[in-house]
């Protein structure tokens, strides 16, 4: 991380003068929190949620043990300043550098700081991913977070106010994301599993099997060489919504198992469809999966996997939910591809979710089309995409299946999904 120059601490030929000094705070109170300059250094700790939109950071913690002296009544969202460099890991360039705004500031139970940061659709200055246009991909970005300490704290007992004279920043913290844990499998594809806290049922947990959109593979072209096992659970909660207390009761425990494409699924279909297996079937002998309670979801690209997954091993999966889907052209002249003849040999029960807006994939030449041709098959057309009275690119209709909305015949998706076996 960069070292930042900023008003909390100005080095002049070696001597030091903190920030207490800054502030315009009494010199004595520089060295009255602690013994020892280090004790009044804190660490800074951004936390990300991932939105429907994506992943932002939406607050961050401060701790140090000097605040242990401070009056809590004296915090207030003006007593720090929060700025952000942005930078792309791949290219160098600043992805953005602005000031946060703080919209709020509280103690937590352990005596840190937290300041909470605006966020939310349309605020820039908080997304953790840049998504590089010319490649198609998502790409984490190196957070640098600037803290500036604008007001002394009240000190309780001797010494005058508690002042931080330098901040350090920790690693990004996102307990969702953090629940699922890495892996690669013998051949090399990243995944991120998630396992349930519940004690599964006699035969074994419920398996999902979640497929990412483009977006969110590796990039190892143009001279990259960039494979982060990371993308595919912060571009949206297509994953982290099977993770979640909800979808974990419905499915009484269930493990989330999260691949990385190396490059885009849909560039190579046959060639990732044996390696996806290869993930499934290292985490069912690592993990008492049921094997009649195995499920693929997909959106966009995944999508396209969910349907070729269930085209090369129709044996496998008790369900399968092909999200905003592309099946390609239907002479075959695209790279991916399912054909007629396969799509009416689905027999694995299939529900397809779309929205009508979508101009990335078409809903009716993809999921309408599939949805006439494989028997049985249930289909949610939505007229767009709308939540929490936001309106989404249509494309985005991952956002209905990871909130659970579809519903048919009395059932969500997600107890559909549960009350299925092979």
């Amino acid at each position: 991380m960069r070292t930042e120059m900023t008003r909390r601490t100005l080095i002049v030929s070696g001597a030091t003068i903190g920030a207490s000094a800054l502030l315009g705070a009494p010199a004595a109170s520089a060295d009255v929190s602690t013994s020892g300059r280090g004790r009044r250094e804190a660490l800074v700790t951004p936390i990300a949620e991932v939105l429907d939109g994506g992943e932002q950071v939406t607050s961050v913690a401060i701790s140090s043990p000097a605040l242990h002296r401070a009056e809590r009544s004296s915090l207030t969202s003006s007593t720090f300043a929060v700025h952000v460099t942005a930078t792309n890991p791949l290219t160098g360039e600043v992805a953005y550098a602005q000031d946060r705004v703080v919209t709020g500031a509280t103690w937590t139970r352990r005596g840190e700081i937290m300041l909470e940061l605006e966020h939310g659709w349309g605020v820039d200055g908080g997304g953790t991913l840049q998504y590089m246009g010319a490649y198609g991909r998502n790409v984490l970005l190196d957070l640098d977070y600037a803290i500036t300490q604008v007001e002394p704290l009240r000190g309780r007992g001797p010494g005058g106010a508690v002042v931080l004279d330098s901040f350090r920043q920790g690693r990004l913290s996102d307990p969702e994301v953090d629940a699922f844990a890495h892996h690669a499998t013998a051949s090399g594809l990243n995944y991120r599993l998630f396992s349930p806290k519940r004690r599964s049922g006699r035969r074994g947990a419920a398996l999902v099997v979640w497929l990412h959109g483009g977006g969110e593979g590796g990039l190892r072209t143009g001279g990259f060489d960039y494979y982060d096992n990371e993308a595919q659970l912060r571009a949206n909660r297509g994953a982290l919504g099977f993770a979640t207390p909800e979808a974990q009761d419905i499915f009484d425990g269930a493990y989330v198992l999260a691949p990385q494409a190396t490059s885009a699924w849909m560039l190579d279909g046959d060639g990732f469809a044996p390696l996806i297996l290869e993930a499934i079937e290292e985490v069912a002998r690592s993990h008492r999966i049921d094997p009649s309670r195995i499920h693929v979801v997909g959106c966009s690209n995944g999508g396209y996997m969910s349907l070729k997954m269930v085209a090369e091993h129709p044996e496998t999966f008790a369900t399968s939910v092909p999200i905003c889907c592309g099946i390609g052209a239907r002479d075959g002249s695209d790279v991916y591809f399912i054909s007629d003849d396969e799509l009416a040999a689905m027999t694995t029960p299939t529900w397809l979710v779309h929205s009508a807006d979508d101009t990335t994939l078409d809903a009716q030449a993809n999921t309408v089309y599939a949805h006439k041709r494989i028997e049985g098959s249930i289909m949610s057309l939505y007229d767009n995409v709308t939540w929490d009275g936001i309106t989404y690119p249509g494309h985005w209709s991952w956002i209905y299946v990871a909130r659970n909305d579809p519903h048919h015949d009395g059932a969500s998706v997600w107890e559909w999904m549960a009350a299925a076996k092979r």
